[in-house]
């Protein structure tokens, strides 16, 4: 039976339950019928709507003629025991089943039961108690079976609610297995003409993540992370950033809590999620490329997921608050301190690194979104691999040098299209960057990146994913520092990033993505030879 027709009766969940397990037995040709029946219910917007009905013969297409109908037509009568559609029609002309029509009489037999227990009994007739008693008689086979799967269903359910892992928390992983190697001529140089042969070993690595969601509310949620990692980064074999891979870290595989957030309402309207530690704007607010984003389910390489422009302030503790997030035009305001838990001089929660980021999506359909985005950055250290967080070349992470305080602008657009199975995505930004102090004070960089994705869905098989993405990883285009005598990191050429691979469903737990990553011209230097990477990885999830 189909939950629709269930809500005609006033009957429990669990009796409910026991029902449709019995519509499948012996009498199953007979319910198939009632079904069919059911199925051609109307679809009338109000069809979900319930409301109670005082007589059985406002079933106006139902018309059992036998005694036990007419006995029952006068208990709902006075008890009002069915509940009905507003437009009270079955379709089809059909009769109810026993197994039906004794789900009903258990509701007007727990109905006259509760009068009976709240002192209400003088409402229920000798007349009718005695009617009640021949219909259980007569249907008494049909109400035993039915409290017989209620019983077994209630013990089960205890059963279930005495083992569970927690009534507000669930538990879901995701592991990792990845065979990966980078093939080329000649390691990457950034400037100048490389010296070093590229000898790089196929690796198989894992990551494992196991994240605790708790809802205290039902529309809130506190994520626990907990997270073991061995995959090494192609950077120390190929010379550049842009081999990286989505997954890549290496904590040997040692068990760490990364992340813990806390996420809630304010009355549908704005969502306010804090990060006490792990925060990243790109699990935070739409990155527009629904495909490729995730590290485990979508693009292989780090570059391919979504726009350098979401790694700002990666990291440490935050504030994300969208205000309208259901609605076709909604606006994100987040701030993120890198340091926050530091108290020494220059960090903490607002002296240390930290970026003030906003954006403005606009999401009339599922067919168009499209993103404005803008963050402020500001670092107080200076390190390596930190503007784009060792996204792109050497020199647009770093193009200052260590120990130089640094402040940064960075606009960005994103937008989505997708037409049925096709899905469409592409990102442009543009970084101005400043050095407040060290060596290079007063000079600034301009860096420029772009990429595309398509992705084609359900090819070879519903669930799988053909995708291509190819763009221009950060690289420096101007801006003083590249006037700078003796300075050999000039991005002078342009690298592109190719990359082609196809995710196979195996089931809905495990998914296995082949694919090749290209890059041309390595760290924006034309002397470098081509780099590829293959990658074979496997995903879990449970």
């Amino acid at each position: 039976m189909t939950k629709r027709f269930w809500n005609l009766f006033k009957v429990s969940p669990v009796v409910l339950a026991a029902t449709f397990f019995v519509a499948n037995s012996a009498l199953a040709a007979e319910v198939n019928e009632q079904v069919t029946n059911v199925a051609q219910l109307s679809e009338a917007q109000d069809s979900n709507n319930m409301s109670q009905v005082t007589s059985v013969s406002q079933f106006s297409d139902v018309q059992p003629t036998d005694w036990a109908f007419q006995a029952l037509q006068s208990l709902v009568e006075r008890y009002g025991c069915i509940a009905g559609y507003p437009n009270s029609t079955y379709r089809g002309n059909r009769a109810l089943t026993r197994y039906e029509f004794a789900a009903g009489l258990n509701a007007c037999l727990d109905r006259v039961n509760e009068l009976i227990a709240t002192a209400t009994a003088d409402l229920v007739s000798k007349q009718d108690l005695a009617t009640l008693q021949r219909l259980q008689e007569e249907f008494s086979a049909e109400l035993a079976t039915l409290r017989g799967r209620v019983d077994g269903l209630e013990a089960r359910t205890a059963e279930l609610e005495a083992n569970q892992f927690s009534t507000t928390t669930k538990l879901v992983g995701e592991a990792i297995f990845a065979a990966s190697d980078v093939f080329g001529n000649n390691r990457a140089v950034p400037g100048g003409n490389p010296t070093q042969n590229l000898d790089s070993n196929t690796t198989f690595s894992d990551r494992v993540r196991l994240n605790l969601f708790s809802s205290f509310t039902g529309k809130d949620q506190l994520q626990i992370r907990l997270n073991a990692n061995n995959t090494v980064s192609n950077t120390a074999v190929s010379g550049t950033n842009m081999t990286r891979l989505a997954f890549d870290g290496n904590n040997n595989n040692s068990v760490v809590i990364d992340k813990i957030n806390y996420a809630f309402n304010f009355k549908d309207a704005v969502r306010v999620k804090v990060d006490a530690s792990g925060a990243e704007l790109y699990e935070n607010v739409n990155t527009f490329n629904p495909d490729f984003a995730s590290s485990a389910r979508g693009s292989l390489s780090r570059y391919g997921r979504f726009s350098p422009i979401y790694r700002q302030g990666q990291g440490g503790a935050g504030l994300t608050v969208t205000f309208n997030p259901k609605g076709p035009i909604s606006l994100t305001g987040a701030y993120v301190a890198r340091t926050a838990n530091d108290p020494t001089v220059n960090n903490g929660l607002l002296d240390g690194d930290n970026v003030i980021f906003g954006q403005l999506s606009f999401q009339p359909s599922k067919a168009f979104n499209i993103g404005l985005t803008y963050a402020r950055t500001y670092q107080s250290d200076g390190a390596a691999n930190n503007l784009f967080q060792g996204t792109g070349s050497v020199f647009s992470n770093n193009p200052f040098g260590n120990g130089t305080r640094t402040e940064s602008n960075n606009y960005g657009v994103e937008a989505t299209f997708q037409f049925s199975k096709l899905a469409i995505s592409g990102w442009g930004g543009y970084t101005t960057a400043d050095a407040l102090t060290g060596a290079n004070a007063g000079t600034d960089a301009d860096i420029w990146y772009w990429a595309g994705s398509l992705a084609l869905r359900d090819f070879g098989g519903e669930g799988n994913v053909l995708g291509v993405i190819f763009g221009q990883p950060p690289r420096v285009t101007g801006g003083s520092i590249k006037n700078v005598a003796n300075n050999v990191n000039l991005d002078d050429d342009k690298s592109y990033h190719l990359e082609g691979l196809y995710k196979f469903k195996v089931s809905d737990n495990i998914q296995v993505t082949p694919g090749l990553l290209v890059i041309f011209n390595p760290e924006h230097n034309d002397a470098n030879d081509t780099e590829y990477v293959g990658t074979l990885r496997t995903t879990f999830t449970f």
